[in-house]
C-alpha cells in the first residue's frame, strides 16, 4: 500500500474512455490531454505485413481515401474491440503521447467499457492496455461513468437514470448507493444512425455517400423533432444509375425519417428499463427526470422526443461528449472512489 503511494507520485495515472468513434485520455492532475477519433491508418507491403502510418484525426482525415495499400481502420465496433492488434496499437499510442514517457515508471490506468461486456471481452481491454504500458488496469461501465461524468449524485440513496448515446452503443442505467442497480447496453447508436442515413439517401436519391459523409449531414442538420425553420444542406455523391457524381439537397426532415429505427431502438430500450426498475426508485426518476450524455444527445430534439414518449422530463447534460470522460478522469482522481466502481 505504501508502495503503491511511493510509486504515484512519480507516476501519470490515466484514464481513458475508449470509444467506438473517439478515444479521449485524462492525465491525472492535468484533465483532458487527448481528444481524437479511434482510427488507425496501416500500409500493407507486398509481402502482407503492416506498418501504422496514422493514429486519431490524421488517420480519420484518411477514411475513404487510401490507395489500395493503406486502409484506415476503426479497431473498436459497437463498443468492443474488433481487431486486438490495431486496438494495442492505437492504445498504446496515445498512452506514450499522454505519457511522454517522463517517467521509468509505468502508469496505471483506468478505461471506461460498456456495460455487460463478456469476460474474454474484459480481459481483451485489460491485456491491450497491458500490453501497451499500463502498470495496472482498472475497468468502470460507461453508465456509472458518464453518471458521474454528468454530476449525478451516484453515492445517495436516490435513483438516478442516465443515457448515454455513444458511436458504438447506447447504455441505459439506473444509478443508486454507488451502483448500478439496472442498466442495458444496446448496439445502437451514432453508427447505426449514420448507416440509416446512408441506406435512406440510397434509396430515395439513388445517391452514393460514405458513412462519414453521413455522419457530417447528421451534425449539420439531423433533428429528431421538428424545426421552427428546416435545416438543409446540399450533399454531394455518386449517382448509383448513371455512375456520376450528383449533388441533392437534403433537410432535417430527410433525416428524421432516416432515423426513425434506431431512435425507435433507442426509445424502446429506455421504456424496457424503466419497466424493471424497483418500485422505490421509480419515484426518484420521475423527480430527477432523465439525463442524455453522449455525442447522441446532441441531435436537435432527441430530450423532447424521449420525454414525450416515457413522459418524463428528460434533460441534455452539460459538455454530453465529454461525460464518460470526466467521470472515468474523476474515478480515477479519487482513490476509494475508483476501487468502489472498477471492476475485472
Amino acid at each position: 500500500m505504501i508502495l503503491d503511494k511511493i510509486i504515484g507520485l512519480f507516476s501519470h495515472d490515466i484514464s481513458i474512455d475508449l470509444g467506438t468513434a473517439n478515444t479521449i485520455v485524462l492525465v491525472k492532475g492535468k484533465g483532458i490531454i487527448i481528444n481524437e477519433p479511434s482510427v488507425v491508418a496501416v500500409q500493407f507491403d507486398k509481402y502482407g505485413r503492416t506498418d501504422m502510418l496514422a493514429v486519431g484525426r490524421e488517420a480519420k482525415d484518411m477514411v475513404g481515401k487510401t490507395p489500395g495499400n493503406i486502409k484506415a481502420i476503426r479497431p473498436m465496433k459497437d463498443g468492443v474491440i474488433a481487431d486486438f492488434d490495431m486496438t494495442e496499437k492505437m492504445i498504446r499510442y496515445f498512452i506514450e503521447k499522454a505519457h511522454k514517457r517522463k517517467s521509468f515508471i509505468r502508469p496505471r490506468i483506468i478505461i471506461s467499457v460498456p456495460y455487460g461486456l463478456t469476460q474474454v471481452e474484459r480481459k481483451a481491454v485489460k491485456e491491450s492496455a497491458i500490453s501497451a504500458g499500463a502498470r495496472e488496469v482498472f475497468l468502470i461501465e460507461e453508465p456509472m461513468a458518464a453518471a458521474i461524468g454528468a454530476g449525478l449524485p451516484v453515492r445517495e440513496p436516490h435513483g438516478n437514470l442516465i443515457v448515454d448515446i455513444g458511436g458504438g452503443t447506447t447504455e441505459i442505467g439506473v444509478v443508486s448507493l454507488g451502483g448500478l442497480v439496472i442498466s442495458k447496453s444496446i448496439r445502437i447508436a451514432g453508427d447505426k444512425m449514420d448507416t440509416s442515413i446512408v441506406d435512406y439517401i440510397n434509396k430515395k436519391y439513388n445517391l452514393l455517400i460514405g458513412e462519414r459523409t453521413a455522419e457530417e449531414i447528421k451534425i449539420e442538420i439531423g433533428s429528431v423533432v421538428p424545426q421552427k425553420e428546416e435545416l438543409k444542406m446540399l450533399v454531394k455523391g455518386k449517382d448509383k444509375v448513371q455512375g456520376l457524381l450528383n449533388t441533392i439537397e437534403l433537410s432535417s426532415e430527410d433525416i428524421r425519417e432516416a432515423l426513425k429505427e434506431p431512435l425507435r431502438g433507442i426509445a424502446n430500450s429506455l421504456k424496457d428499463v424503466l419497466e424493471n426498475m424497483p418500485p422505490d426508485l421509480a419515484g426518484d426518476v420521475v423527480e430527477n427526470g432523465i439525463a442524455l450524455t453522449g455525442g447522441g444527445a446532441l441531435i436537435r430534439g432527441f430530450d423532447k422526443y424521449l420525454s414525450d414518449i416515457v413522459k418524463l422530463p428528460v434533460y441534455v447534460a452539460d459538455e454530453p461528449l465529454l461525460a464518460v470522460a470526466k467521470g472515468t478522469g474523476k474515478a480515477l482522481e479519487e482513490i476509494d472512489l475508483l476501487q468502489q466502481l472498477s471492476y475485472d
